[in-house]
């Protein structure tokens, strides 16, 4: 018997070791869905040419380009060398007429210009073995082309990476015009020096343009995708996964769950897999799961903000602003039980608020106790009664600037008293009552709170116009148009992205030879 005994044992040992081994496996290879989706149409990129081109203008007036040296032999004057120094650039104007971004299924976005061209006003100096001159001169610069594909990814702390690939910049035609006492005489040979010009300038253009890219996402790197929402919540924006991108539109995949401020413990609930419906009439579309407001109410009601006390002053104020007839409710509690002294209401969540999305209705059910105390003077407060109740609201919803904002309205109330006080008359009336006050008084007062609303993630300038909610089932949908705003000054929802650095300042010309 024993030795059976001692098989069955480890039998008994080897399953419990599978099991655990299956398990996990199982975990380590969970899926991880979004609470929030944002996906990017081609209209967006059509406007962010226009948007782009606004950009590159204002950043070009605010950057120094730096100075393009070289040497050449002008061998019709049988000159050996002549050093060229090209300082103080500025891009007085430039045009790209043909212009396009589109989606390169998962890969990226390709970017393509050609017939660019650009007007250079620039300082110069020579020096040759015969003669040395200083003055001034522009540039003309046409058949400017460019193509390559940006790839988005994201790195291990959820912050997106940009990375150019294929690249080729070429300019075709350079235009050189000297001015001053001498520039008959320069303008001469300036044919001659337009094809260094030329051969310089198109060995900097990628070079040029992947340290800009690289420079964004050194920027890209410090963003806070942790953001403080108040003092009670944090909100995790950070990328799950690298960006799905189609012939159509780009999808981004972001964590969107809230976390008590002092611990970022995952919620005890997983976020379920949504679909987007299949649009592309707006630029944007942020699908907005019932996991990210489950985790709103989680994170909240851990860190204590439903538990709320206010006095008959604050309530009051309200009860007179929103309602008639009503100014009388608190001395009616008054006369019940014949009090003289001030009271408070102290309403507390008993769990989370309860989410539920379906389409066309987005409701919150608050499962709370209400306490009515009194105050007297030089004394600790004394609850006169306590109830449960559930109190059942609608959610209405509006984008207002870059904010999702919530607002709160009564459905039903429905009490709960303790046994032993269900025969009290007294505390039975109190049910209107205190419907009431939550309707006209409590309400409003959470109402006024909501107004700061849910930051929506969007970049710097970009403000949100022709903005429309739905609610579907398990999520709602917020679809809009984009903006750029060059005198926004918006805070931007990822933290830092407003100090973006788009030119990296290290471009650098061929040294003189």
């Amino acid at each position: 018997m024993l030795p059976r005994l001692e098989m069955r044992t480890k039998a008994v040992q080897v399953l419990w070791g599978c099991f655990f081994l299956w398990n996990l496996c199982i975990s380590s290879t969970q899926t991880i869905y979004p609470g929030i989706k944002a996906r990017v149409t081609q209209r967006a990129l059509d406007y962010g040419i226009q948007a782009g081109m606004e950009m590159i203008e204002q950043m070009i007036k605010e950057k120094n380009i730096p100075d393009l040296k070289g040497s050449e032999s002008l061998e019709f004057l049988k000159v050996d060398y002549v050093n060229y120094n090209f300082s103080n650039i500025k891009i007085n104007a430039f045009s790209f007429p043909n212009t396009s971004l589109a989606f390169v299924p998962g890969v990226g976005i390709k970017a393509l210009t050609n017939h660019g061209t650009a007007n250079i006003s620039t300082n110069w100096d020579v020096k040759s073995p015969l003669f040395q001159d200083t003055g001034e001169a522009d540039l003309f610069l046409s058949g400017v082309y460019f193509t390559g594909i940006i790839v988005l990814s994201q790195n291990d702390f959820g912050h997106p990476i940009l990375k150019l690939q294929d690249c080729y910049a070429q300019v075709s035609h350079a235009h050189v015009s000297f001015s001053g006492e001498l520039n008959v005489l320069y303008n001469s040979f300036a044919e001659p020096m337009e094809k260094p010009i030329l051969k310089n300038l198109n060995e900097m253009l990628c070079p040029i343009i992947t340290s800009e890219v690289e420079a964004l996402n050194a920027n890209l790197s410090m963003l806070e995708v942790l953001t403080k929402i108040d003092n009670y919540t944090l909100l995790d924006y950070s990328l799950i996964s690298s960006p799905e991108i189609t012939e159509n539109y780009i999808e981004l995949n972001l964590k969107g769950v809230f976390y008590p401020l002092d611990n970022l413990t995952d919620p005890p609930f997983l976020p379920v897999p949504f679909v987007l419906p299949e649009r592309s009439d707006s630029m944007l579309y942020v699908g907005i799961s019932e996991f990210f407001f489950k985790s709103a109410s989680f994170a909240y009601f851990i860190a204590g903000a439903f538990n709320v006390t206010f006095s008959m002053k604050e309530i009051s104020n309200h009860l007179v602003q929103n309602s008639q007839g009503l100014g009388n409710m608190l001395s009616r509690i008054a006369e019940i039980y014949i009090l003289s002294q001030p009271f408070m209401v102290r309403v507390m969540a008993t769990e989370p608020p309860v989410i539920s999305l379906l389409p066309g209705n987005f409701t919150l059910d608050i499962p709370a106790s209400i306490v009515i105390l009194t105050q007297p003077e030089n004394s600790t407060a004394e609850a006169i009664v306590s109830m449960d109740f559930v109190a059942s609201t609608s959610v209405g919803l509006v984008i207002l600037g870059q904010r999702l904002v919530c607002s709160l309205s009564l459905n039903r109330f429905r009490l709960s008293l303790p046994e032993s006080s269900r025969s009290n008359i007294e505390v039975l009336r109190f049910e209107n009552i205190l419907s009431s006050i939550l309707h006209f008084g409590i309400l409003p007062l959470a109402n006024a709170k909501l107004q700061q609303g849910i930051p929506l993630p969007n970049p710097h300038k970009i403000s949100f116009v022709n903005s429309d909610v739905e609610v579907f089932e398990g999520f709602l949908l917020i679809s809009t148009d984009l903006k750029y705003e060059t005198s926004l000054k918006q805070q931007p929802s990822f933290h830092g992205w407003e100090g973006l650095s788009l030119m990296s300042g290290q471009w650098r010309g061929k040294p003189a030879a």
